[in-house]
């Protein structure tokens, strides 16, 4: 099994597939890398021979991935907060902070439907 930043790569799956498992790693520099590196994308990870495991492993250390991409995520979120910005209000309220309207949908962020009681009949 290939481990690549800490990220244990699925051995059944085709390499261009399996590297997008990398946080920070998706389909188009999946694609890159492997297109540096002269891979064959369809190729299992199962397949791969160590020489070209540790040529992913370091061309992979040259991108921002994984803990110091989540980092710095997570750091952007707090600023947004900081400075009070309507973004950052936002993300503290789990609110869409990205011009989605909040009327309807957007269940995810604001939880689970509540019943409200309907009027009662004068007897």
């Amino acid at each position: 099994m290939a481990r690549i930043v800490g990220v244990d790569l699925p051995k059944d799956k085709r390499l261009i597939i399996a590297l997008t498992y990398i946080f920070g790693v998706g389909p188009f520099l999946a694609k890159k890398i492997i297109t540096q590196l002269k891979l064959d994308p369809s190729k299992r990870v199962k397949d791969l021979e160590e020489s070209e495991i540790v040529s992913i492993r370091e061309f992979v250390r040259t991108f921002q991935v994984e803990g110091d991409l989540r980092i710095d995520n997570v750091q952007d979120i707090r600023r947004l907060g900081e400075i009070g910005c309507y973004r950052g209000r936002r993300h503290k309220l789990k609110l869409p902070c990205r011009g989605q309207r909040t009327h309807t949908n957007a269940r995810t962020k604001r939880g689970k439907k509540v019943a409200v009681a309907g009027k009662k009949k004068a007897v």
